[in-house]
């Protein structure tokens, strides 16, 4: 049994702990009620001796309670996200176990508020990402200021004391009028930009590319219909059917389609997940099925839950370095506009096409356990004579308990706006973050 299992059913001590308290008993008068010595039941209540049975319920009828309300605790799932929240702390407090058994009410709580930091965290880095590379954003920007500064300018003539003709007036109180309705359109549509749905899954789809983001992110990345030797549908049926998506978007999802069924038809479903269940390396896997490391990356992140890692994310970009296509990882993603830390193993596997490369990303804050990536790059067949490869890098994310645990280490941040570390040398602007965390950059990856 895992430690937080154990943790799970072995809480009833801080339990009876609570709840004599909370009924204003003495430890001395309880152990009396229920035939057993002061010091036996000191144990008991710092879960030094695990009891259930005659002595629970002799207990629970002492304490006039429910056995259930002494023997039922955190689970291991709310421990691990407590032990996940406490990391984050530069000095985490010890036992989260003991924090859930004697206050699973606030346990709770801790537990909801990590949950919304962590969304909100995911939000941030959203709109950092829209605020720092989208012409969307740069374009109806312009046109605030520019109605803003139009408005201004005439409002200022015609207060300005000189007699206006009649003609001249309807004319400088029209041009307000027009800017002033272009303007009001131009705020709206800027405050719809970067509104934050109820949903708390981050800002508004507006783009093509955040479109289809949110088509497979519907789908958990996994597409039945296109798995098998025949598929139930072809790419460009899936594609007229997804709602909410224009004309631009819809050609992308075509694309990432047939890149999709065309990996399902190299690596079908069974093929791959048997593969991963006998050895968890990509790079073996790949030798193994005769398939391209950057198609056995893809796959892995697109499986179904039971069939490969139990969660995975996936990073794709292009030479630029502008990501292509992505899946999160609990929360965790690259920015889009090519603003992400540098010093990830997807960058660099850019400068190294079919060098595979892996290591285990060490972010600040709250992923203190780190991340598994496994990175390359690959260049595509020129079109003709003298035209230019296409390359294309891949990187899968695994958190580490799913991933290799003998992996090189690398600091590397969310971005350099929102990253708090100091004495990085890669990087490129101040943080916007208030105080910052010591840490170092990364050093060169090892193969």
């Amino acid at each position: 049994m895992s430690r937080a299992g154990e943790a799970a059913t072995g809480l009833a001590g801080s339990r009876i702990r609570a709840r004599r308290l909370d009924a204003g008993m003495a430890q001395g008068e309880l152990a009396r009620r229920i035939g057993v010595s002061p010091s036996y039941l000191n144990l008991i209540e710092h879960n030094r001796r695990r009891i259930g049975g005659r002595l629970l319920n002799a207990i629970a009828r002492a304490l006039e309670l429910e056995v259930a309300q002494l023997s039922e605790g955190a689970d291991g799932a709310l421990l691990a996200r407590l032990a996940a929240a406490a990391a984050a702390q530069a000095r985490p407090p010890a036992a989260p176990e003991e924090f859930a058994g004697r206050f699973p009410d606030w346990a709770a709580v801790v537990d909801a508020q990590a949950r919304r930091i962590e969304t909100l965290e995911a939000q941030v880095a959203a709109l950092g990402d829209r605020l720092a590379h989208d012409p969307e954003l740069s374009a109806s920007l312009h046109q605030v200021i520019t109605s803003a500064t139009a408005i201004r300018s005439t409002a200022s003539i015609l207060a300005g004391g000189e007699a206006l003709d009649r003609d001249w007036q309807a004319r400088f109180h029209n041009n307000i009028h027009a800017e002033s309705l272009r303007l009001a359109d131009s705020s709206r549509r800027l405050a719809g930009y970067l509104e934050v749905p109820g949903d708390d899954h981050g800002p508004t789809a507006l783009s093509p590319q955040e479109q289809v983001e949110r088509f497979f992110e519907a789908a958990d990345h996994h597409l039945p219909a296109l798995e098998g030797e025949t598929p139930a549908m072809q790419p460009e049926e899936i594609a007229a059917e997804a709602p909410g998506l224009d004309a631009a978007a819809r050609r992308m999802l075509i694309h990432r389609l047939a890149q999709y069924r065309a990996d399902a038809v190299a690596l079908p479903s069974e093929a791959i997940g048997a593969a991963w269940s006998e050895t968890p390396d990509p790079l073996a896997i790949a030798a193994r099925l005769g398939q391209p490391l950057e198609r056995v990356l893809r796959r892995l992140a697109a499986l179904p839950a039971g069939l490969g890692p139990p969660r995975a994310g996936l990073a794709v970009c292009d030479a630029a370095g502008a990501i292509l296509h992505r899946r999160p990882l609990d929360g965790l993603t690259l920015p889009r506009g090519g603003a992400a830390c540098p010093l990830w193993p997807l960058f660099e596997a850019l400068s190294q096409p079919g060098r595979p490369l892996r290591a285990t990303a060490k972010l600040p804050g709250a992923r203190a356990e780190g991340v598994s990536c496994y990175a390359v790059a690959s260049i595509a067949a020129p079109a003709g004579w003298n035209a230019a490869p296409r390359i294309e890098a891949v990187m899968l994310m695994l958190p580490q308990e799913g991933g290799a645990h003998d992996l090189p280490e690398r600091a590397v941040g969310p971005g350099c706006r929102l990253c708090p570390r100091r004495g990085c040398a890669a990087r490129r602007e101040p943080s916007l973050l208030p105080r910052a965390m010591t840490g170092e950059g990364g050093q060169a990856l090892t193969g």
